[in-house]
């Protein structure tokens, strides 16, 4: 069986364990903390006492099973047995002097406070 086959059917198990489980024990939610959501997954503890979870359990259980099999693929940091770095230390190297240069220049008075955090935010979008 396919990892991502597998872990489309765990958070399917997982939302539809929310939807149906009875008591007031809050089950709802534990889906989100399997897909790495956990900020939901805590909403929907803290909601546990209502019934928006279950409902909203039950509509993401068959959500998730019409999603394709792609979108549960494991990223390569958490499939990789052995997690290797692949930040580029010439690229931070690079992206380090840059933005030493542009805050020289906005400490010079060569550019505003507002160029500053533009060109500072183009340079972190292009290296992210």
């Amino acid at each position: 069986m396919s990892t991502e086959l597998h872990r489309r059917r765990m958070a399917v198990a997982l939302a539809w364990v929310g939807a149906f489980t009875p008591g007031p024990l809050p089950l709802s939610g534990l889906h989100k903390f399997y897909l790495k959501q956990p900020i939901w997954g805590a909403v929907y503890l803290l909601l546990g006492w209502t019934q928006i979870p279950r409902v909203a359990c039950a509509v993401e259980g068959i959500w998730l099973m019409t999603r394709p099999l792609e979108s549960f693929a494991l990223d390569e940091a958490e499939s990789s047995t052995n997690p290797t770095s692949t930040i580029d230390v010439a690229q931070v190297n690079a992206l380090g002097v840059a933005l030493r240069e542009l805050d020289a220049l906005r400490q010079d008075g060569l550019i505003s406070e507002l160029e500053f955090e533009q060109k500072r935010r183009q340079l972190l979008e292009q290296v992210g």
